[in-house]
Parts: C-alpha cells; sequence; structure tokens
C-alpha cells in the first residue's frame, strides 16, 4: 500500500515510523522546510533530519531531538570560539548537516541530498523537502519579525505572536518526487504535527494543495491534540495566533477543503467536528507500538472512506 505523509516535527515524525514499520518503502514523507536555517556554517534541516532519525531508529527520544547517546565536543568547541551557543548541533547530527552543505555546494538538490542521507542511514521511506526552492518561516512579535528558529529556541516561543509569514513561498514549487508521491498514493495522511508552522508551511508551497486535492487517494489528519492538549512544543499558542481553535475541530477548520477523515484522541474532552467523518482512537504514540497501532488504525479508516476533499 503506497502511502504519502505529511509531517514536520515530532508528532509526524512518531506517526512517520510507525507507517514505516507497516508498508515500509511504500511510504512517502512530505517533510516541512520552512524550518531550515544557516548556522555554523552548515544548512540545517531540523524536520527532515528529525524524521529522518525516527525513521532509522537513532532518534534520541528523551530530548525529541537529535540522536541518541551522541555528545557536543564540537558544537562546545566552536562556541569557545566564538559561536552563538543557542542553537546546538549534536556530533552525529553537525556530521550530518556538513554532508548536506557539501552536497548542496556541489549543486546537488535538497531532495537529493536528503535521499542520500536518509539512504545512507538505512532508511527505507523517502524522506521528500517539500520544495527545492527555499521557504522560511518567520513570526512576528511586538519586537519585529524572527526567524523560526530563533523564536522557538532562542526565544523559547515566549513573545505574543502577530503574524506568521512563509517568506519565499510565493517562489516554491512542489518536486517532481512530491507531486507523484501525492499522486500514487493509495492513502494520503496530515501528521499529527503543528498545523501552522508544520503543516501550514507545506501547504503554502503553490500547487501543493492542488496536488493533494487532485489524488484519488483519501485525505486523513491525525489531530496533535492527546487529552486536548499539544503534547509539545507550542501548537495551542500558534493555533490561536491564526484565530483557530487549539482542537480537533480547530485542525478540521485548517484543513478545510482536504479532508476526507480525521483521526482524534479517544480521550479528547470535546466532541469531534460533525464533519469530515472521524475515528476516536488512542493517539499517544510513546513506544513503537503505539506507534504501530496509531499508523494501522489510521489507514484502515482511511481505507473505509470515499474521496470527497
Amino acid at each position: 500500500m503506497r502511502i504519502a505523509v505529511l509531517a514536520g516535527g515530532t508528532g509526524g515524525a512518531k506517526l512517520a515510523a510507525g507507517l514505516q514499520a507497516l508498508v515500509g518503502s511504500d511510504l512517502s514523507v512530505v517533510a516541512n522546510t520552512g524550518d531550515d536555517t544557516e548556522a555554523l556554517g552548515v544548512h540545517v534541516s531540523p524536520d527532515p533530519d528529525l524524521i529522518t532519525y525516527w525513521l532509522s531508529g537513532e532518534i534520541d527520544e528523551e530530548r525529541g531531538w537529535g540522536i541518541r547517546d551522541d555528545t557536543f565536543t564540537v558544537f562546545g568547541r566552536l562556541t569557545d570560539l566564538g559561536e552563538a551557543d543557542w542553537l546546538q548541533l549534536s556530533d552525529r547530527d553537525l556530521a550530518t548537516c556538513l554532508r548536506r552543505r557539501h552536497l548542496l555546494d556541489e549543486g546537488v538538490r535538497p531532495t537529493d541530498a536528503q535521499a542520500g542521507i536518509a539512504s545512507a542511514l538505512g532508511v527505507a521511506a523517502r524522506v521528500l523537502p517539500m520544495s527545492d526552492q527555499p521557504v522560511r518561516t518567520r513570526v512576528r512579535t511586538p519586537s519585529g519579525w524572527r526567524g523560526l528558529q530563533e523564536y522557538l529556541v532562542l526565544e523559547r516561543a515566549g513573545p505574543p505572536i502577530e503574524a506568521v509569514e512563509f517568506e519565499g513561498a510565493e517562489r516554491s514549487a512542489p518536486t517532481p518526487e512530491v507531486t507523484d508521491a501525492l499522486a500514487g498514493a493509495e492513502a494520503i495522511v496530515i501528521g499529527p504535527s503543528n498545523p501552522v508552522i508544520s503543516i501550514g508551511a507545506i501547504l503554502a508551497v503553490p500547487g501543493l494543495r492542488e496536488a493533494i486535492a487532485a489524488s484519488p487517494a483519501p485525505v486523513v489528519a491525525v489531530s496533535p491534540f492527546v487529552g486536548g492538549r499539544a503534547i509539545k512544543g507550542p501548537t495551542e499558542k500558534f493555533m490561536q495566533a491564526i484565530g483557530q481553535q487549539p482542537s480537533a475541530a480547530g485542525v478540521a477548520s485548517a484543513y478545510s477543503g482536504l479532508l476526507d477523515g480525521l483521526v482524534v484522541d479517544a480521550g479528547d474532552p470535546e466532541r469531534p467536528p460533525e464533519t469530515p467523518p472521524s475515528l476516536a482512537i488512542p493517539t499517544l504514540m510513546d513506544d513503537p507500538d503505539a506507534r504501530r497501532e496509531v499508523a494501522e488504525r489510521t489507514l484502515e479508516f482511511a481505507a473505509t472512506l470515499a474521496r470527497t476533499g
């Protein structure tokens, strides 16, 4: 069964790991690159790498980012030499970024660079950057515009959010690999990632929504809210900033016109929206069995849906 999943951040990466356990190389993960940034002399691509590490089994699950049992020797030395210390990269994570920088400098497309990295780490699924053109998510606060990493890491998502924009999106396009994955999928899953800064950045790429709508596959979103709350990150704050409820109903509204079904957590205190059709299951994915179970139930649900989006 060929599956395409849109993902960015921990929730989407966990679901991707569960889906890979079911379908292996028939999984394509369309990854958010709006978080990408240049730091420490390298090109950092946080979401594609986070997804890759979850799929390779290397992720540091306790931290929720980076590589398990890694060290920060090189980063420590760089800060000793005067580099900024707020965006931490562990040694093996930095090696990934160095390899990407080398490939990009040789003229390799970001899609091909990520494919090479994922293949070298033994990943069965395809990890596909949403676009080969740069898109950068920015957040406006009372002090002005900030790059997303600066807002999330340096400012710890503290200042109020006045606006969110995806700089460069209007000049971007989905890659052929992304459009082919969506067109050939038997189910399209929108992962439980932040609907604004993760999935929103993907959907901001011109032609992406249209490619999803043109696919014959049913489209199912998995809500990022467990027991009525976001597990990790400022999802609720970003939803409120764009005028959406931080709830499953808000997720359905954010993806209006795309969805044939919505998976919600069985522990959510609020009733799911009346449309689209919903499936309530436990969605906390804190171990491999749970990740596989959520993936399996989501695909079973998708198979029951007629394409209406």
